[in-house]
């Protein structure tokens, strides 16, 4: 076929959400496009789109829904043709896409680890008995409260910005965010520690930027295909399958992390009660062929160990 680059009349159109990030985001994504096919920045426009989960900040996300809410009013305009391409943070990625839509190109994978973000302690081992630290991530809270249960946890919903000027205003005294996402921002410096996997495990896919497209664009794919890396495509291959299988949401607390070492897939995978009480984890390796397949067996085994009710809120 003969490919057909966007030009200033015609460009790109790029879907994204509206927060700082998003938008380094995607202009990642369109400087990575403009590198591979020598084009201006003008043959691309950054279309920014509020969803549900950007609109609503005053109630958690457990009682709002599921991931969808970071990407379902993106994915409307991508089918109805208003964008091109839509450039998400994985971690926000449900799943299955809706019919019509695809999601095969993956940029290279951001530092992975959370960041303990606090003015008065170096890490959570510092944080006095019954300290206020505020998430909105059910997977945090969980963690923290497993390491540590004598502390307080608070809803803490909003962009990196937002989440920064709560803590100077006293809201809690420490939070997490990602290093993946400071970096992007050039704000790597306010971590006070980087939270080593071992200590806590990262959100399925946290750190990887995903575009997706219409299917049977088959120009659009050939203008992403020069962009999407292979590593970061193998280790989400079983990240995600092990999401799959748990029928994760961010209504449901859990972490995993593939690694490569050469032609092998090391997974960790774990399940926590939204109290922190309980912590169940699956390891394994496999082939990179076999990605897909080790994260759904891993995941299949831990939903078999779960007892009922484990992912039930208590009173």
């Amino acid at each position: 076929m003969t490919l057909t680059l966007p030009t200033p009349s015609t460009p790109l159109k790029i879907g994204t959400r509206g927060s700082p990030l998003a938008l380094a985001q995607a202009h990642e994504t369109r400087n990575r496009l403009r590198s591979a096919f020598d084009l201006p920045e003008e043959a691309f426009e950054v279309v920014v789109i509020k969803t549900t989960g950007d609109r609503v900040q005053d109630r958690p996300l457990k009682e709002l829904g599921g991931k969808g809410l970071f990407t379902k009013e993106i994915e409307e305009a991508l089918l109805s043709g208003g964008i091109d391409i839509a450039v998400h943070s994985m971690k926000d990625m449900p799943v299955a896409q809706p019919g019509g839509l695809t999601l095969d190109t993956l940029l290279p994978r951001e530092d992975v680890r959370d960041a303990f973000i606090s003015p008065h302690a170096s890490g959570i081992a510092e944080l006095v008995e019954g300290a206020v630290v505020g998430t909105s991530s059910l997977r945090r809270r969980a963690q923290l409260l497993h390491k540590r249960p004598d502390l307080n946890v608070v809803e803490f919903r909003g962009n990196v910005q937002t989440r920064l000027r709560k803590l100077d205003e006293g809201v809690a005294v420490a939070t997490f965010l990602a290093m993946a996402g400071l970096n992007r921002l050039g704000r790597g410096d306010i971590a006070k520690a980087p939270i080593e996997p071992e200590d806590m495990l990262p959100a399925v896919a946290q750190g990887a930027i995903g575009i997706e497209r219409r299917e049977g664009d088959t120009n659009t794919a050939a203008l992403l295909e020069p962009l999407h890396d292979l590593h970061t495509g193998q280790r989400l291959a079983a990240e995600r399958a092990f999401l799959a299988a748990l029928d994760g949401s961010c209504e449901t607390p859990i972490a995993a992390l593939a690694e490569l070492d050469g032609g092998t897939v090391h997974f960790r995978g774990e399940i926590l009660r939204p109290d922190g009480s309980e912590c169940l984890v699956e390891a394994g390796a496999a082939p990179v062929e076999d990605a897909a397949k080790l994260g759904d067996e891993l995941g299949r085994r831990l939903l078999e160990a779960a007892p009922e009710g484990f992912f039930d809120w208590r009173s």
